[in-house]
């Protein structure tokens, strides 16, 4: 550890995770811990579970989890230092100067280095576009209508047609080469060695929410492939997690953020006063960049380009935006292609305008489908209206989805109850309508040999965690060692100890470990499904079963490697004994 136990243990407890998680994604109340959908991976159902009382966080799809260290080295991308003190500042918490280890003092070193060479690169850019040699994109930008404001503002540049100026420039500088390839700036080939990622293209530095330089995009000024060309990722920059003028745009006094395709639309809103606009890197939308905006917003406009591809992308975007909890609305651009253009050709007056008219994206989706039949034809009419049916079906919200049906028979003169009809077959059809079925024990499904003692085990970490009072009823018939791997000794062990001493905090426990996907697994520890166990006779047979299966695995471990020890001899019949005992007896839950 960077700092004290105690003092990762009062930054953690000062940070209620389900705030924390809070403040990020949309998470609601659902028994007794909180759900919403998973910010590390694309879902429909929410499977992501926040615990208030363990502290923890575990996603049932993914097995993403943790506390909240870990989750904001997860989504943040920090590392383990950088999440103790973002939570400290949070909490108020004052942290003395450490000495880091030598592993992590490299990777902050290199966090750093890569983050200096880009602002060095992203200088060397600037100043090029206003030489001579710059004239060309120069001119270029300005034909785009862009203010000298404008450019100095997004710190735009230009990459010269040789394509090793800046390489030899950053090495001139000092830095190292490998460096420079790390950061996505140059690339290696082995017959004409390094040379320049970016040659002979107008550059757009990017920048993350604290404007710190983390990879550029490039755009040829006339025909070629690829028009644009961006940086891969790196340690610093993450394509999925970061919006282009997101910086900018999540200090905007506006109720939402205009969401874009390109970088010029962005720079073009922002000069005609739309500073709330962003857009992606080069990537298609991703739900990590959802749950982004959603930490400034909570509608989204969509603003892409009004061709084939970008209805395809409203589509997907939407259903993304949902996912996330966000609201939607579609801009409609025509008769132009994109923002820029719109804006350059209408102004600003009428792109408000525009804002104000922006459609709810679910009569967008509608409109889409309704251009694929005929209406004056009884037979595609229909079609249409099952269409519509299985669209208002996503809504899980029965008052939610009255409202739409109600919105929707107004607009294309449909009777309600006809509708409403369609509506609750096709929910029943797909499971809307239906109880969902649950195991009646955690112990039944069909697993390997190891599989099923693995899960015996982490039923049995979890139900201990939750009844800490159940260990004084097993704990003369289970040790740490009767666990299978050395990682759910470890977690057994402490959780055993912290127990006795009336202080079990499984978020803690966490905190032992460094690994990301050793946090994963602990995490994993203490949120196994017990099933739905509706009895507590039910309740008592499970667990009986459960302590009886991992005392059994151990049993049959330790005499399948018996061999001629005899102190692993003792051992075996002292266990055989134990597990006589387990058999005979029955514990109680209380």
């Amino acid at each position: 550890m960077y700092y004290s136990d105690h003092l990762i243990e009062e930054v953690r407890t000062k940070n209620d995770i389900v705030d924390v998680i809070g403040g990020y994604l949309r998470i609601a109340k659902k028994g007794s811990s909180y759900f919403g959908l998973c910010p590390f991976h694309n879902e429909k159902s929410p499977s992501f579970s926040v615990s208030l009382h363990r502290q923890m966080y575990y996603c049932f799809g993914c097995g993403a989890g943790g506390n909240v260290f870990t989750f904001i080295m997860e989504y943040e991308n920090f590392s383990f230092p950088e999440a103790v003190k973002l939570l400290a500042d949070k909490a108020g918490v004052t942290l003395p100067e450490v000495e880091y280890s030598e592993e992590v003092r490299k990777k902050e070193n290199k966090r750093m280095k890569l983050l200096e060479v880009n602002k060095e690169a992203a200088k060397y850019f600037y100043y090029q576009l206003r030489t001579e040699r710059g004239r060309n994109a120069h001119n270029y930008l300005l034909n785009r209508n862009l203010t000298e404001e404008t450019m100095q503002n997004f710190g735009l540049g230009y990459a010269n047609k040789n394509n090793d100026d800046l390489t030899l420039y950053l090495k001139n500088k000092g830095y190292d080469e490998n460096l420079v390839r790390e950061a996505g700036l140059a690339s290696f080939h082995e017959k004409h060695g390094t040379s320049d990622k970016f040659w002979n293209r107008v550059m757009f530095p990017i920048q993350d929410l604290n404007h710190r330089v983390i990879g550029f995009g490039g755009r040829v000024m006339g025909e070629g492939e690829p028009k644009y060309l961006n940086s891969p990722e790196t340690m610093v920059f993450d394509k999925s997690r970061n919006l282009y003028g997101l910086n900018f745009a999540r200090t905007s006094r506006k109720n939402h953020i205009i969401l874009c395709e390109g970088y010029l639309d962005v720079i073009a809103l922002n000069q005609a006063g739309f500073t709330q606009a962003a857009a992606s890197l080069g990537t298609a939308f991703t739900a990590g960049q959802a749950n982004l905006l959603r930490r400034y917003t909570e509608e989204v406009i969509l603003a892409y380009d009004s061709d084939a591809a970008g209805e395809k992308a409203i589509l997907r975007a939407i259903t993304i935006l949902k996912e996330c909890g966000l609201t939607g609305r579609v801009l409609n651009l025509a008769p132009y292609k994109d923002p820029d253009d719109f804006v350059n050709n209408l102004g600003s007056e009428e792109f408000e305008k525009r804002i104000n008219e922006a459609q709810n994206s679910f009569f967008y989706e509608i409109s889409v489908l309704e251009k694929g039949y005929s209406l004056n034809d009884p037979e595609q009419k229909t079609r249409f209206h099952r269409e519509i049916a299985k669209k208002l079906c996503t809504f899980s919200e029965e008052v939610e989805r009255d409202n739409y049906l109600e919105a929707v028979c107004e607009k294309y003169h449909i009777g309600f109850e006809n509708l409403r009809k369609l509506v609750l077959s096709y929910a029943s059809q797909t499971g809307l309508a239906k109880p969902v079925s649950r195991p009646k024990s955690g112990l039944t499904s069909k697993l390997s040999p190891d599989d099923h003692a693995k899960k015996a085990e982490r039923l049995l970490l979890t139900w201990l965690s939750e009844e800490p009072a159940l260990y004084g009823q097993v704990k003369k018939y289970l040790a740490a060692t009767d666990f299978s791997t050395e990682l759910y000794q470890k977690v057994a062990k402490r959780l055993f100890t912290d127990i006795e001493k009336g202080e079990a905090e499984p978020a803690a426990l966490i905190s032992l470990f460094t690994d990301e996907e050793e946090q994963r697994e602990v995490a994993s520890l203490f949120n196994t499904r017990l099933g739905s166990l509706e009895t507590k006779a039910e309740q008592e047979k499970a667990f009986n079963d459960i302590v009886r299966t991992v005392k059994k695995n151990s049993y049959a471990s330790i005499t399948a490697s018996l061999g001629s020890d005899v102190q692993a001899i003792t051992q075996a019949l002292e266990g055989r004994k134990l597990l006589d005992e387990l058999l005979k007896m029955n514990i109680k839950l209380p």
